[in-house]
């Protein structure tokens, strides 16, 4: 059985000093062996400080998303030979790229198989099973190669979003995240993500369908984040 994940998603919240910042208070204060695998995924600009910083440690370095094209003339993007031996994980399709920038199933497939290509373990956001019946549909990979995605079940209403928490209830949360290896035919790795935080990541992590959390607002603060690796092993 593989180890349960646990990825940190700060989002656009740091620069370099924070980041800095955020490594020097959490680093000395890491538990030394944990029954988890931990992933923080700082935004583009901190990836490189980030990696240097924590080497050493039982952390691993991920991305908050990658451009749907590859290298040439597209100003702005990071694509994925950018992250190749810089990240090993790399989040895709979350609700907040669909709500902002108008990302579409395609254009989350196409950054799905750019990432296997790249052996770059996609951790592919599923806001429900319509959503993830159109992936399956689009995106045959996503079915042949489902032990190599981390899937998320992140229902879009319990994102904190930087405000309260507002989770899912734990018995609903792994009822429908354990729908999810039903759809793909086999059990792959899901974790939950919405809204978890030091009170109630217990709650979910001993669900029998919860194999980790996706985590936005709570891994910010380093001090939070260093309570909820507590609570959580």
């Amino acid at each position: 059985m593989k180890k349960p994940i646990f990825i940190a998603n700060w989002k656009a919240t740091k620069t370099i000093k924070e980041t800095s910042e955020w490594v020097n208070i959490v680093k000395p204060n890491l538990p030394e062996a944990t029954d988890i695998d931990i992933v923080v995924c700082p935004p583009f600009n901190s990836l490189g400080i980030a990696e240097a910083l924590l080497q050493g440690t039982n952390i691993k370095i991920g991305a908050q998303d990658v451009s749907k094209f590859r290298k040439g003339a597209y100003t702005g993007e990071v694509t994925v030979e950018m992250l190749e031996n810089l990240v090993s994980y790399c989040i895709v399709g979350h609700s907040e790229r669909r709500r902002y920038f108008g990302e579409t199933d395609d254009d989350v497939i196409e950054k799905v198989n750019l990432l296997l290509d790249a052996k770059i373990t996609p951790v592919l956001c599923v806001s429900d099973l319509v959503q993830l019946d159109s992936y399956i549909q689009r995106g045959k990979r996503i079915i042949e190669e489902a032990e190599s995605i981390v899937f998320v079940y992140e229902p879009p209403g319990a994102i904190s979003g930087g405000g309260s928490y507002k989770p899912e209830d734990p018995d609903k949360a792994s009822e429908n995240a354990g729908k999810i290896s039903e759809k793909i035919g086999k059990k792959v790795s899901t974790l939950y993500g919405g809204s978890v935080n030091p009170e109630n990541v217990k709650a979910l992590f001993s669900k029998e369908n919860i194999d980790g959390g996706l985590v936005g607002q709570a891994s910010v603060d380093p001090q939070t984040f260093l309570a909820l690796l507590k609570a959580s092993n």
